[in-house]
């Protein structure tokens, strides 16, 4: 009972902090300090979870991009989001057999956070003295693929805010299309890791060892938290900037360093 709690409390991190640019790395970092370390396939299972609450959210935009694949709007769309992921995956699989990463320990988790939350605050004001746009350009599709990749060798990055930025630097400067393009290309994105992490598991022995009910709880919770978070996100973004998370960004960064042992 106890890692059934311990999974569902995981599970509800994860739904909420993985779509807020406040990295779900640093948070699940402080939450397993106490709670204790989950394994590489549990952390990336219940990131799939969370991106199953995208895949609902969205479930009308992805039926009408497979409906309406041949009207050159839709097809666009799709094949820059299609882009993105495939210049994650080609990227990223060598950074990753290469270990290029930094270790999801506090020192470089709090540093990320803190850069980020400097970072957000500079690409919003930036990004605020051009024209409105929320067209989607092959530059930030590729761009945003490598964000995602950047997110990956640096924990506390947050996948979702270096996505989102980047395509406002470049200057998609409308936040909810922003955040809609960053999400849709986390979709293949993250069930991808997922699915890789599973294999990995199964081929080294340790997916016998998981806890596998505490997984399908942790998985649960954070698709239902997720839903509502992502919901949430896009209403208060439409009308509000991401200062607020910028600065939570920061404090929670200098509190882990000044909280938590470095390692």
């Amino acid at each position: 009972m106890y890692d059934l709690i311990n999974a569902l409390i995981l599970g509800i991190i994860e739904g909420i902090t993985e779509f807020l640019p406040i990295s779900s790395t640093g948070h699940l970092l402080i939450a397993q300090h106490w709670l204790g370390p989950k394994s590489d396939l549990f952390n990336i299972a219940i990131q799939a979870g969370a991106i199953l609450a995208i895949t609902l959210v969205y479930r009308a935009r992805l039926l009408a991009m497979a409906g309406g694949w041949r009207e050159p709007e839709q097809r666009d769309f799709l094949l820059k989001i299609l882009a993105a992921f495939a210049v994650t995956a080609i990227v990223g699989l060598p950074v990753r057999w290469l270990g290029w990463e930094l270790p999801e320990t506090v020192s470089p988790v709090a540093w990320a956070l803190i850069l980020g939350g400097i970072a957000m605050l500079a690409v919003e004001r930036v990004s605020e003295r051009g024209p409105a746009s929320t067209t989607i350009t092959w530059q930030i599709a590729i761009a945003v693929g490598l964000a995602q990749v950047l997110a990956g060798v640096f924990p506390g990055t947050s996948r979702s805010a270096a996505a989102i930025f980047v395509a406002m630097l470049l200057g998609l400067n409308r936040k909810p299309a922003a955040a809609e393009f960053a999400f849709l290309v986390g979709i293949p994105t993250m069930f991808a890791a997922s699915g890789y992490a599973l294999l990995e598991s199964l081929q080294d022995g340790t997916a016998a060892e998981e806890n596998w009910a505490a997984l399908a709880v942790a998985f649960t919770a954070a698709t239902v938290t997720g839903f509502a978070t992502v919901r949430w996100l896009l209403a208060y973004i439409a009308n509000h900037r991401f200062t607020g998370f910028a600065i939570y960004r920061i404090l929670l960064g200098i509190g882990l360093l000044l909280l938590l042992p470095s390692n």
